[in-house]
């Protein structure tokens, strides 16, 4: 899984990127101690006493478990030299996202989604991002399984972004905080800014790319991928 990002800057920004998803994980992680046992005063479990026990208890430490870890593998396989040198390694490591996405962290978050503390609109976000996580993890590995490599690193990308959503609503939040905006339509916007804003971004950008001719093709088994840029390499590309 790799967003093709050439220029000096486009890897800064990778690097930025990857440094705040770190940082606001190791962030998550740290609040674990609130969680184990669950402490009710907390700010993501107060006033959930009354349901905790029983499939939402085992949702919520499944999903505050599998999540860090589905970001960390997301990290890992997106950097290209790793990919190149060790493919079967990487081969392994997205079986592994795949099943923890598809087995894990889907299915608590839809647990979740159905008690979210925001009302009904953030759950339908939340389980709108659910359902959109497994999705594009679902055709991403059987883009794979199918050689259509340019199509799944695509796809387990914009699955990345969606698992990142947990790192852009907490940046949010942050920032709702040093503004001390507390409205009540803030945290159901917020659930659906954190990933409807990434994905149209991709979306968007990869519009452009398509445009231009710079998006990697998927040519038959046996060929290699292949940037088309010029009319030349697209005749040369149509060519027996």
């Amino acid at each position: 899984m790799r967003l093709d990002l050439p220029s000096r800057p486009g890897r800064i920004l990778s690097l930025l990127a990857g440094v705040v998803i770190l940082k606001v994980t190791a962030s998550v992680v740290s609040n674990y101690h609130n969680y184990l046992p669950p402490d009710f005063s907390s700010d993501f479990l107060r006033g959930r006493e009354s349901y905790f026990p029983g499939a939402y208890q085992r949702a919520f430490y499944t999903h505050i478990l599998s999540g860090p870890v589905s970001l960390i593998l997301g990290l890992v396989l997106m950097v290209e030299r790793s990919r190149a040198r060790f493919p079967r390694c990487h081969r392994y490591l997205g079986r592994l996202q795949v099943a923890w996405v598809l087995l894990l962290v889907t299915p608590s978050g839809l647990v979740m989604a159905y008690h979210a503390a925001a009302g009904p609109i953030a759950a339908v976000g939340l389980a709108a991002l659910a359902i959109g996580t497994a999705t594009c993890a679902s055709i991403g590995a059987w883009s794979a399984a199918t050689r259509r490599f340019a199509a799944h690193r695509r796809w387990m990308w914009r699955c990345y972004l969606l698992l990142c959503s947990a790192v852009v609503l907490r940046l949010i939040g942050g920032l709702a905080t040093v503004a001390a905006v507390t409205a009540p339509w803030l945290d159901p916007l917020a659930t659906w800014v954190s990933w409807l804003v990434p994905l149209l971004a991709f979306e968007r950008l990869e519009r452009k790319r398509r445009k231009s001719g710079l998006l990697k093709l998927d040519l038959p088994s046996g060929t290699a991928a292949a940037y088309v840029g010029t009319s030349k390499s697209r005749q040369a590309l149509r060519s027996p």
